[in-house]
């Protein structure tokens, strides 16, 4: 029998718990909740896009992603509106509380990514990125 903490996805486990424990006790401070920061960091980059989309970029299903757009726009960070030229295609747009959000965010990540990265020089962090690309890939999983 094999011990599990031989495994590599044991070991990306072993990280990522932590890391999200992190990300999310941070993103509290701002109404936040783990996993919605990523539809923000997408809207900072292209807002309006449609509920679809942000679905399909983030990997994540219809529904979950129907829930999680709910309680961020009750939050008031974002806000949903039919498409003005297809009725059945909804679009996110950014509230002035979602972009108000935003530095505070960026940092949260940048502080979290610094701490996990001690120790790791730069050449090891782009070979540890380009692997993990690999892994994701050779899984048929999105894009990190």
């Amino acid at each position: 029998m094999h011990d599990p903490n031989n495994y590599v996805g044991t070991c990306l486990i072993q990280v990522m718990r932590p890391h999200r424990y992190r990300i999310d006790a941070a993103l509290s401070e701002v109404g936040l909740h783990a996993g919605q920061e990523m539809v923000l960091f997408m809207l900072w980059e292209q807002d309006g896009v449609t509920q679809t989309e942000i679905a399909q970029r983030l990997d994540v299903s219809a529904p979950t992603i129907t829930k999680m757009l709910r309680g961020m726009a009750m939050a008031g960070m974002l806000r949903r509106e039919t498409d003005d030229e297809d009725a059945r295609v909804s679009r996110v747009y950014l509230t002035e509380q979602g972009w108000a959000v935003r530095e505070h965010v960026e940092r949260i990540w940048q502080e979290v990514e610094a701490e996990m990265m001690q120790g790791i020089s730069e050449a090891e962090q782009l070979l540890l990125r380009r692997l993990l690309a690999q892994m994701r890939d050779n899984l048929g999983a999105g894009r990190c």
